[in-house]
């Protein structure tokens, strides 16, 4: 079947199941190659990208119903998610069914509630559904086009991740469960699109007290092994419920 056959057949579906006028898009964040990377999904048919997303069963919670989006593109569980922001603009999505009956469940008007989502990259893998093409990791600085309010929820979704950079920890959703201090400061710069000092960084992050120093070193390479650090669980998730005191 094609797209459009497709989503008239879901539509019989969706009117019974998802709560009317809500649905949700997720911007899933993964680090990989010292680059910040995007999970984005092409549909049948289509020249432009968009972002995860669904509905809200009528008897689910919000958070879970984007844990369970996500999970399905994903495979993976845990995700952690942040609401961030509800897009409720006129016609931000109903032109795109232009060519639909106006009965259509996807053509009726919706608001969005927007979630960013952190996870290890290496812990993806991508699932296409029978109504898409493709489902890629994008680098978040060579993005392609994107349809309907899809690259304004990306790009709100990247400022609040950088201005929460700036109160709650980031990099144990990002990062492999042992990492350097370079690999971290890297992942910061990265999301923050700026240069750190190098000693600077070390002495913010230790003052933080989030991170546990490994007996044991990263082996191999030509120079001085590097420490590796965990994140101490306790006093992250303390972090993330009282925040820091202090900015980059």
């Amino acid at each position: 079947m094609n797209l459009k056959e497709l989503l008239t057949a879901r539509s019989k579906e969706a009117w019974g199941l998802y709560l009317p006028h809500i649905s949700l898009d997720c911007v899933l964040f993964g680090f990989h190659d010292a680059t910040l990377k995007v999970l984005l999904l092409k549909l049948k048919e289509q020249d432009t990208w968009s972002l995860p997303g669904g509905y809200m069963e009528k008897e689910e919670e919000i958070h879970a119903a984007a844990g369970r989006i996500l999970s399905e593109r994903t495979g993976a569980n845990n995700i952690y998610l942040e609401q961030f922001r509800v897009f409720a603009e006129l016609n931000r999505s109903e032109s795109f069914f232009n060519d639909y009956p106006d009965t259509l469940w996807h053509k009726q008007r919706f608001i969005s509630v927007g979630f960013y989502a952190l996870v290890d990259y290496t812990n993806v893998e991508p699932v296409i559904d029978d109504l898409g093409e493709a489902c890629e990791w994008k680098d978040v600085n060579e993005l392609p086009e994107m349809m309907m309010d899809h690259r304004r929820i990306l790009d709100e979704a990247l400022i609040t991740l950088r201005r929460q950079l700036n109160y709650k920890p980031i990099g144990m959703n990002l990062l492999p469960e042992e990492f350097t201090m370079p690999e971290l400061q890297k992942l910061y710069e990265i999301i923050l699109g700026k240069k750190l000092n190098r000693g600077n960084f070390y002495r913010k992050m230790m003052a933080y007290d989030i991170l546990d120093k490994q007996e044991e070193t990263r082996r191999g390479g030509a120079h001085k092994a590097p420490n590796l650090y965990k994140f101490n669980l306790e006093k992250y998730m303390a972090a993330l419920a009282e925040g820091f005191k202090e900015s980059w």
